[in-house]
């Protein structure tokens, strides 16, 4: 995988964190520095955890797919990318509370919640040649960085940006997987 894909699948999975950060920076009426570090914190290495997780587990059956795992990655990829798209355009009931902390209960939440996605191209990674220490570390500061920004961004400028930040993030991991599917049936 060149460095510019895992830079795209990297943000592209950073869009729900970046998204949730951002809906955390509206529920602030005050920032502070701590609380917004220790969401990228947490955001990050769950971010930088779960692809490795699931590269683990899908190098386990590998050998059994093997004929068909450009569809499989195909398939998480754009599913994944799909999901984001929708969720962005049909959001759920917006939180009218205002809160100024983040508890650790809430940020053990979000963080899990937000790098599931992470799992699951996780697994679609381990059908590729990829350093996984590597793509994991890149998307950990990757999602770290965007969730400061986005927790910034959302106490600052409002809701405006969190759509297409999930619209972009959902279409960059759709295009990655047609690419991926699209060079292992030899076509690009």
């Amino acid at each position: 995988m060149s460095p510019t894909t895992l830079l795209l699948v990297a943000l592209g999975v950073s869009a729900d964190a970046f998204a949730v950060a951002v809906g955390k920076g509206l529920q602030m009426t005050r920032l502070r520095g701590r609380d917004a570090l220790a969401l990228a914190l947490a955001f990050g290495v769950f971010q930088g955890l779960m692809p490795v997780i699931g590269w683990l587990a899908g190098t386990s059956f590998q050998s059994r797919i093997e004929d068909y795992d450009h569809w499989v990655a195909f398939a998480l990829l754009a599913g994944i990318g799909l999901r984001m798209i929708w969720g962005a355009v049909h959001p759920g009931a917006a939180e009218d509370t205002r809160d100024d902390t983040i508890g650790t209960g809430e940020l053990f939440l979000l963080a899990t919640a937000t790098s599931i996605d992470a799992l699951a191209v996780g697994i679609g990674l381990a059908f590729l040649d990829v350093d996984i220490v590597g793509a994991a570390v890149v998307i950990a500061i990757t999602t770290f960085v965007l969730t400061l920004v986005g927790v910034f961004v959302g106490q600052r400028a409002g809701t405006r940006f969190r759509t297409p930040a999930e619209v972009a993030g959902g279409a960059i991991l759709v295009l990655i997987g047609t690419k991926i599917l699209l060079d292992h049936l030899g076509v690009l």
